[in-house]
């Protein structure tokens, strides 16, 4: 661990009052503040300029995961309700395996009103497709900080289905309100693909059909990668320093396309990610390369740590050139890991120019993110961005900030 590890997480912090907070989405996605910082200076726009901002070639890297049904609610008799919120797949299944399980499906989870749970197993009506299906929940372990449960259930349908039907979508618990419909659209990306996260990538929330459109007219490259975004996302650091706090793993898939292009803007261009989950893809993969070139583990695996204690000099293009070699090698047109990479002051960039992202929790490894991608002008940004009346967290403002 290196000198990051000795924050102190106090000097990251502000107050955020609760009326910032945007409780709902607006009404149109592309009309929202957008923040520009660039060369330590700070204009106001609107999320629809993006493109006016932007340069040919520019290639913007997007998270297409997709936010899953995730919190199951069982009553039982006693009119008392018992939450399961889904994880992730148990044993490290991929999701996408586990997504398709018919009849079992194992999965981590945390338990809400866990002490009530007496009986064998909890049981909960589904229908899907005007059949009701019982959906059992056994809970067959409990770890640190969640649980294992096995669900069961009858027929041919596949534990997405499931979820899709019994589950409910998972918006942030800041928002201090239930899911309404709305949010079935407005808390996905319009860009959504594959199943696995139990919060959005926020920053994409912003974009629409038109943004997409005015883009490609501008010239600007886009890419997709995916990070299935973990609860350990709304959890905040309660240790004093960062050294105390523990990232949990999520899960990466990026194509040999994606990598090629990220090589080729490398050289020329620059890299702009869409959401801190697309940022800590991105770096992870140059992360992997550095291990591939300094003959460390040839498993995607990053942890918490390892860039710091990593070598630092090699070059973004050489890295992601191994990675490249590798994937050649092993016959692979998907490259797939996991990753728990902390980024926080001291961390050295080596592949993102610039990052379009909302404006994050106090006390947050995200905001911690953001100390360290633009420096102690994180505290500039958030007092112009509270001075200014811009909206906070999911369902807030944007900024696009860019790295001097």
């Amino acid at each position: 661990m290196s000198d990051t590890g000795n924050i102190s997480v106090s000097d990251y912090t502000y107050t955020l009052p609760d009326d910032r907070i945007a409780k709902f989405p607006l009404e149109q996605r592309d009309a929202s503040k957008l923040l520009l910082y660039q060369s330590g200076n700070i204009e106001d726009q609107t999320f629809s300029q993006l493109p006016d901002l932007l340069k040919p070639n520019d290639l913007l890297v997007f998270n297409n995961t997709r936010v899953i049904h995730a919190r199951l609610l069982f009553k039982k008799l006693t009119g008392s309700v018992i939450e399961i919120f889904c994880l992730e797949p148990a044993d490290g299944k991929d999701p996408v395996l586990a997504f398709n399980e018919k009849n079992s499906s194992r999965w981590k989870a945390l338990i809400g009103n866990a002490k009530s749970w007496k009986e064998a197993y909890q049981q909960l009506p589904v229908k899907i497709s005007g059949e009701i299906v019982p959906l059992k929940a056994f809970m067959e372990d409990r770890g640190s900080d969640h649980f294992t449960v096995r669900f069961e259930w009858p027929g041919d349908h596949s534990f997405s289905a499931i979820m899709e039907a019994a589950g409910k979508l998972p918006i942030p618990p800041y928002l201090k309100r239930d899911t309404e419909d709305e949010d079935l659209e407005r808390y996905q990306t319009v860009y959504a693909q594959f199943d696995g996260s139990v919060a959005a990538p926020t920053a994409g929330l912003h974009f629409t059909q038109r943004t997409f459109d005015d883009l490609r007219k501008k010239g600007v490259q886009t890419i997709q990668v995916t990070l299935h975004v973990g609860a350990g996302t709304f959890r905040p650091v309660k240790s004093e320093t960062i050294g105390g706090h523990e990232m949990h793993s999520e899960k990466i898939y990026i194509s040999r396309p994606s990598i090629e292009k990220i090589l080729q803007n490398s050289f020329a261009g620059r890299i702009i990610v869409v959401g801190t989950t697309s940022m800590r893809t991105v770096e992870s993969l140059y992360w992997f390369g550095v291990k591939l070139l300094t003959g460390g583990d040839e498993r995607f695996q990053i942890e918490q740590w390892d860039p710091y204690s990593l070598e630092q000099n090699i070059a973004a293009a050489d890295a992601l050139q191994a990675i490249l070699d590798f994937m050649q090698k092993n016959k692979l047109e998907v490259l797939s890991g996991t990753t728990s990479v902390l980024i926080a002051p001291g961390y050295r960039f080596h592949v993102v120019s610039g990052l379009i992202t909302n404006f994050h929790q106090p006390n947050s490894t995200l905001l911690l993110l953001i100390a360290a991608f633009v420096g102690g002008d994180w505290k500039k940004i958030y007092d112009h961005a509270l001075l200014n009346d811009y909206r906070f967290l999911s369902y807030g403002d944007s900024s696009i900030l860019f790295r001097s």
